[in-house]
């Protein structure tokens, strides 16, 4: 088998203004307001497809927030590298691509983010090459079904709509789900709080504060949530503030999630290492894909410490090879179902991408598909809708 072509294509569904400024997107970010139409006008991300002359087309995802034509000019540009290669050479692809650019300083971002669309559609290729599901190849499956937690409540314009959502996932089946939390600390406990009284003590609550809070105001957070019995603190500093993840770790009894905007194991070593985090979080999509996830899962392991997958607002592609890869993973901890989009109406790259849905869920749990590859063929009806045009010559 060998790859013929390699195929990125970037997606994006424009929202209104209207929509942007909806309480609802998390804002847990610097100048929020000066920069939240940037950061949530448009549902976006590159999908890579890799050709083979066996008639086998794989299909990954690279992870986008901003910008996803940087990615897709990226997999155009490096595809010289993969043409009439072996797409099970998949640990030589992924070092090979990744020497391109390690000593020129782009071991983090787009770059590495474009290495995990073509190493997912590599994994996929391969699995649908010999008719098996993803985590047969990975090495088999540790957990079917997977338990899994509604992501994410947002403080909304009333506290009691908020509450509504709870009552809503617990009815559902859910029996863990995840609140944003981040902008204002006093506000933000008092939603912890509201939540955990409406759901009861039996229902698991996380909380994210996607890096909104410095170490002393998330200190004196987290000592509150450790009252509300939260299941884990998500991202409350910075990520580059190892220093201040491991000042948390050893304050609080909460375990520390983190690793959502890491890329690699190196990062992931680092966090553990010297922030001290007690669960990771990578994105299989940014994160150097399949093959870099299980070398992080490895590394994780060997420091007994679990895996929670981030899916975020990922397209179809993403939730697909996550749901696969955490079937395989032994250490795997639970997995973030993404029930809350930017709008009523839903991301159609999370709704509508696939020819079929693959995502069955049962009373808070999710049953891992069977098929081929990592379980999903695209819809190119809604892909061609929301492509956009490359420009002549690239």
């Amino acid at each position: 088998m060998r790859i013929t072509d390699v195929e990125p294509i970037s997606l994006i569904v424009e929202r209104s203004k209207e929509a942007v400024e909806r309480p609802g997107s998390p804002v847990s970010m610097p100048y929020a307001e000066e920069v939240k139409e940037v950061v949530f006008g448009r549902y976006q991300t590159t999908v890579v497809k890799v050709h083979t002359d066996e008639g086998v087309t794989g299909i990954g995802e690279c992870i986008s927030r901003l910008a996803p034509t940087a990615t897709r000019d990226i997999v155009e540009t490096i595809k010289p590298v993969l043409l009439g290669r072996d797409p099970r050479d998949v640990e030589v692809i992924w070092e090979m691509l990744y020497g391109i650019m390690m000593n020129r300083g782009h071991n983090k971002g787009f770059y590495i983010e474009a290495i995990s669309g073509i190493d997912i559609a590599l994994w996929d290729a391969m699995a649908k090459y010999e008719g098996v599901p993803l985590y047969k190849l990975l090495g088999g499956l540790h957990n079917n079904p997977l338990e899994c937690y509604a992501s994410s409540i947002f403080m909304k314009e009333d506290l009691e709509s908020s509450l509504e959502e709870a009552r809503g996932y617990v009815e559902a089946g859910y029996d863990s789900l995840k609140v944003k939390i981040g902008e204002d600390p006093e506000q933000d406990i008092e939603l912890v709080w509201a939540v955990r009284d409406t759901v009861g003590p039996d229902v698991r609550v996380m909380v994210d504060a996607n890096c909104g809070y410095d170490v002393t105001t998330a200190l004196r957070v987290g000592k509150k949530l450790e009252e509300a019995d939260v299941y884990w603190f998500e991202e409350p500093i910075t990520p580059d503030n190892l220093d201040g993840y491991r000042r948390l770790s050893d304050k609080l009894s909460v375990p520390i999630a983190a690793g959502e905007t890491e890329f690699t194991r190196w990062g992931f070593r680092d966090l553990i290492t010297k922030g001290g985090i007690g669960i990771v979080q990578p994105n299989v999509a940014r994160t150097g894909g399949v093959t870099e996830c299980k070398k992080i899962a490895a590394l994780a392991s060997a420091y007994h410490i679990p895996y929670a997958p981030h899916t975020g607002t990922s397209s179809l592609v993403c939730l697909a090879a996550s749901l696969q890869l955490s079937a395989y993973l032994p250490n795997f901890l639970i997995y973030e179902y993404m029930r809350a989009d930017w709008d009523e109406e839903g991301n159609p790259l999370r709704t509508q991408l696939a020819q079929e849905s693959f995502e069955d869920f049962r009373n808070g749990y999710l049953y891992v598909p069977d098929k081929p590859g990592i379980g999903m063929e695209l819809n190119e009806e809604v892909v061609e809708r929301y492509r956009v045009q490359a420009p002549a010559g690239v």
